[in-house]
């Protein structure tokens, strides 16, 4: 039997233009799992020289009907406009399209071969059908003899054009994004592919799974409970044509229908598969519209409450998941402007320090808000926008971004509020309060120093310089909350903790050898425009001891500690760790550790983990006073306080704690539970 296809040889060529070889090796195994298989194996050899001299994919599908093959290898095409691939938009159980995928083959070699066992009737029938890539418009089939008793498919192929190499850094990568959401959607099946015997891996295109998500809705009349199981992975790279969808599952873990989640097409690299499963779609339209207040008389549909509120919860589900991913983006978002020399070059030392952290800071909240606005652009145009940007923050015209903004972005109502309170200014009426605050924080910094290094006072760490620090955390940081001071162990931190992050009192028991430690300070705040928990803990030294390898260790039990209890550790919080004394000593066991972590470009630090996420840094009193005078400078030049007169005399180390704890710059004390 012969047949002819309804175009040339180089018509289909172009018609297929848009496949190459990995995807056309994809498309051989889509076919097989339109045709009903749950295996699929890709076989292969490599000749000494490192390209495939032998290549075939077999399939446990239910073949190829001997009498269909014209349906099968003569597809009918209206013009010789090449093909998009894309994927089915509401279902996975069929993926190809009729004859597509089988002469794709021409990417990568001459001809194909196809064996395939079909059950006819009662009989199991088998076919040979051959193509050359010179002649696609052209296939010869005939019936052979075959004692298979099981149905199947085996294409094989000759003249490869093939590396092993072009194999395990392209097609294979590219079968895992292009299959892994497939898998994962069957793996109830146990379906798989597997390359030379050996299943394809894809959890490493994993970058987190969450099954453990559950949502219920009860009803408030029937009083009938529904409950949905929540399946979430967001991947490493993209899905190519899938993108980011919910797969709706009935009781048998089968899908039903699938569609586009909220958060596509964002400008952002947050792919993410979210399967739904509930007895509740055995028998659900999915072709309704949440919009209709007509009931369906059999059935559910997307108008019911219980539809409506899974929607609502899992795409808050899906914001929630997104944040902390769009601030590590961020992070890297600013690294490569850095790299790339898009942010602008500061003259000055205060420049370099200030108005670039303000630059930065406000990047990384815009991105966070809207991807969109960093996508598209080339390099000229990103220097162009960040530099107007720098200009603006720079002005009296800081608000005004925000009208500009809104204007050309299609903001939600939420993040039309994020975006507002970047740009919000202090208000006149708070001007006086402002400058009271700042001289207090001289005096304070004036009287901290007489601690420490003026002998004759005798401060010691507990009684004054401790104190001192307590009531001022903001040395260290604005808008912290004092957690514990001195006395309260690791446990008693913990319930604090969490008291702050949840208004609730909950008992905790630590199992750790350090759990009965004591910080000096620990502080926390929420920093609710960027979606982080950022804590701080402190270790100060008396100023006759040196920091040495001894002090470091007291510090990194604490890390220790910290990063052993879950509590301590979701993926929104961030940890520094500040070991301050007057002097490190002369093993330079402090010093090496800095040079050691020079690379992250951050002066004296000591130790960086968790990309980040975790830093500790080792600092000299007069390190911390260097920090102050230089944050301060620009505003002591501008407001040209009389610092003589703030300079507070003290006859005691007793009488500067009294003093430093009546100015405006004090804090809330430490949370205190009953």
């Amino acid at each position: 039997m012969a047949g002819n296809v309804n175009v040339t040889s180089n018509g289909i060529k172009k018609i297929l233009s848009n496949y190459d070889t990995a995807s056309s090796i994809a498309e051989y195994i889509w076919n097989g799992f339109d045709a009903k298989a749950n295996s699929v194996n890709i076989n292969y050899t490599v000749s000494n020289f490192g390209s495939l001299e032998y290549l075939e994919i077999i399939d446990n599908g239910y073949g190829i009907n001997h009498s269909k093959l014209n349906t099968k290898f003569k597809p009918f095409y209206e013009s010789e406009k090449a093909i998009k691939v894309s994927a089915p938009k509401h279902t996975s159980a069929m993926h190809g399209k009729n004859g597509v995928g089988r002469l794709t083959f021409f990417t990568f070699a001459h001809s194909a071969k196809w064996l395939t066992t079909f059950l006819n009737g009662k009989k199991f029938e088998t076919n040979t059908i051959i193509i050359n890539s010179n002649e696609l418009t052209d296939y010869k089939a005939e019936k052979v003899e075959n004692e298979a008793d099981f149905p199947g498919t085996i294409v094989t192929f000759t003249n490869i054009q093939i590396s092993e190499n072009e194999m395990d850094k392209i097609i294979i990568p590219f079968l895992i994004r292009e299959f892994c959401w497939f898998l994962e959607l069957n793996k109830h099946k146990k379906f798989q592919i597997k390359i030379n015997n050996i299943p394809l891996d894809y959890e490493f295109n994993i970058a987190e799974r969450d099954e453990k998500i559950s949502i219920s809705y009860s009803d408030s009349k029937s009083g009938e409970e529904t409950v949905f199981k929540i399946k979430f992975i967001q991947w490493k790279e993209s899905l190519h044509q899938e993108y980011s969808k919910y797969y709706f599952l009935n009781d048998k873990e089968n899908e039903v229908y699938k569609d586009h989640t909220t958060l596509n097409k964002k400008g952002d690299e947050f792919f993410h598969s979210v399967y739904i499963q509930s007895e509740y779609f055995n028998d659900f339209d999915f072709n309704s519209s949440e919009y209709e207040t007509q009931g369906k008389l059999f059935g559910k549909a997307k108008s019911s409450s219980e539809y409506r509120y899974l929607i609502k919860v899992i795409n808050q589900v899906l914001r929630d998941k997104r944040k902390p991913f769009l601030r590590q983006f961020a992070d890297k978002l600013i690294e490569n402007y850095e790299e790339t020399g898009i942010l602008p070059n500061y003259k000055t030392e205060w420049e370099e320090r200030f108005k670039k952290e303000d630059l930065i800071e406000t990047l990384k909240s815009l991105y966070e808000i809207q991807p969109k606005l960093f996508t598209s652009l080339n390099i000229n145009q990103k220097k162009t926008f960040v530099r107007f940007l720098d200009l603006l923050l720079d002005s009296n015209e800081r608000e005004d971004i925000f009208k500009v903004l809104d204007e050309i972005l299609d903001l939600s109502t939420k993040e039309r509020e994020d975006l507002a309170k970047i740009f919000k200014t202090t208000k006149l009426n708070r001007v006086i309060e402002t400058l009271k605050l700042i001289q207090d924080r001289y005096e304070t910094i004036n009287i901290l120093k007489e601690l420490v290094y003026n002998k004759d006072l005798k401060a010691n760490e507990v009684d004054h310089l401790q104190k001192l620090i307590e009531s001022h955390y903001w040395i260290f940081g604005e808008q912290y909350h004092l957690v514990t001071a001195a006395e309260p162990k690791f446990e008693e931190a913990l319930r604090r903790y969490i008291n702050l992050l949840t208004d609730k009192d909950t008992a905790v028991e630590i199992d750790h050898p350090h759990r009965l430690k004591e910080m000096d300070i620990f502080a926390c705040r929420q920093n609710t425009l960027l979606h982080r928990i950022e804590n701080i803990v402190i270790e100060l030294k008396h100023p006759q001891i040196n920091l040495g390898n001894s002090q470091y260790s007291q510090v990194y039990n604490y890390l220790e500690l910290i990063q052993k209890q879950p509590e301590f550790n979701a993926p929104n919080m961030s940890w520094e760790f500040y070991l301050i004394g007057n002097k490190f000593d002369t093993t330079n066991f402090i010093q090496n550790q800095i040079i050691t972590n020079k690379p992250h470009g951050t002066r004296s630090l000591i130790m960086h983990l968790d990309d980040g996420r975790i830093k500790v840094y080792a600092k000299t009193w007069s390190e911390i006073f260097a920090d102050f005078e230089i944050k301060y400078n620009y505003l002591n030049e501008k407001l040209k306080l009389e610092r003589e007169l703030l300079i507070t005399h003290v006859n005691s180390a007793d009488q500067a704690i009294k003093t430093v704890q009546k100015n405006s710059a004090i804090q809330l004390k430490e949370i205190k539970l009953k």
